[in-house]
């Protein structure tokens, strides 16, 4: 059986009160300086005097202010991410990759989802500026970030990834949504499909509108006209998917196919297809967990978001460092999947 720790607080103790140098310093009865250096790992510390402060950090839970040190030093050895939505599996290995960057960097991350709300965005952003963060990397929610302009005079590193910011001049880091859309569309078109609808993202979303103008333009590319009821933007919750999917399925001349904008869209069209009972084939942007496993497995454009993060994050500790470029705008391919659903043939 193992014995249960319970740590002992000193009654003058307080949560959110931790044990300071001076209280190591009274405990081990040594001065505040030999207690730095043993804290630092500096000589000029006898063994014996050495091993009663480290007795005395254990017992009382003492721990260096690392945030005080860096300061002293101008930077804080952290930096911010903000993103669209924490729970969304699309940002999982893209934040991933920021850590992990970060972490080869002696920094620590910082994150936080801004809901799509511009408002929360910006409220997040000088959050984390007022905390004195060394760098950012954004996903925007808006298209004005112009109140970032002063931080980024400050000295405050910014990298914006995924979409372009608004009205300022910054690094960022893309997919190539328009080439990824046109190409997954034109996939669609090459197995007959004629009548194909796409379901996607709100119109304002940078993401959204560039999928969107590469579905138009493999159309056009096909001389194939585009019936504006083929098309489908707003929010991506299941009951304004689900809806608009079966209206595309529906009428004397349904859709034979359907493009679909995100991850998320993705998900309840399956159902919907599955519900259906048809055999509607479907090639979605962004890959997503057992699509490869479903009958038939979904054909997708897949992006990289770990490499689209790991991107971001190297290209902010570079400026971080000192580099002096131009402004870069960084735009990564997709990759076609074709898997069984991108292939069927129309059902007419």
């Amino acid at each position: 059986m193992t014995d249960t720790i319970r740590p002992t607080r000193t009654t003058a103790s307080r949560y959110g009160g931790r044990p300071t140098m001076k209280d190591v310093a009274a405990r081990a009865g040594v001065g505040l300086k030999t207690v730095s250096r043993v804290v630092n790992g500096e000589e000029g510390v006898s063994p014996d005097t050495g091993r009663r402060v480290q007795e005395a950090i254990t017992a009382l839970g003492f721990r260096r202010n690392d945030s005080a040190r860096v300061l002293r030093k101008g930077r804080t050895a952290s930096v911010g991410l903000v993103l669209e939505d924490l729970a969304d599996p699309f940002y999982a290995p893209l934040s991933r990759a920021v850590e992990e960057v970060a972490r080869l960097h002696g920094a620590l991350l910082i994150n936080g989802s801004s809901t799509e709300d511009p408002a929360r965005e910006q409220e997040l952003v000088l959050a984390l500026c007022a905390r004195r963060v060394d760098g950012l990397v954004i996903v925007p929610a808006g298209d004005d970030h112009r109140y970032l302009a002063p931080e980024i005079a400050a000295g405050v590193a910014t990298v914006f990834v995924d979409r372009a910011p608004g009205l300022i001049e910054s690094d960022v880091v893309l997919t190539d949504g328009f080439a990824g859309a046109r190409e997954g569309t034109a996939h669609l078109i090459a197995h007959g499909h004629r009548r194909i609808g796409f379901v996607g993202d709100q119109p304002h979303i940078q993401t959204a509108s560039e999928r969107l103008r590469g579905y138009r333009a493999a159309m056009a590319d096909a001389g194939l006209p585009v019936h504006e009821p083929w098309i489908t933007l707003g929010p991506t919750d299941p009951a304004r998917v689900t809806a608009e999917t079966w209206r595309l399925l529906a009428g004397p001349e349904p859709v034979t196919a359907l493009f679909t904008g995100n991850n998320r869209v993705t998900v309840t069209a399956v159902r919907v297809l599955a519900a259906s009972g048809r055999r509607v084939a479907l090639v979605a942007f962004d890959d997503f967990e057992l699509a490869d496993l479903l009958s038939p497995a979904v054909t997708v454009v897949a992006q990289a978001p770990a490499q689209l993060g790991r991107t971001a994050a190297e290209l902010l500790f570079r400026r971080l460092e000192g580099t002096e470029q131009a402004t870069q705008r960084l735009t990564l391919p997709t990759r076609l999947l074709p898997r069984g659903s991108g292939e069927l043939p129309p059902q007419d």
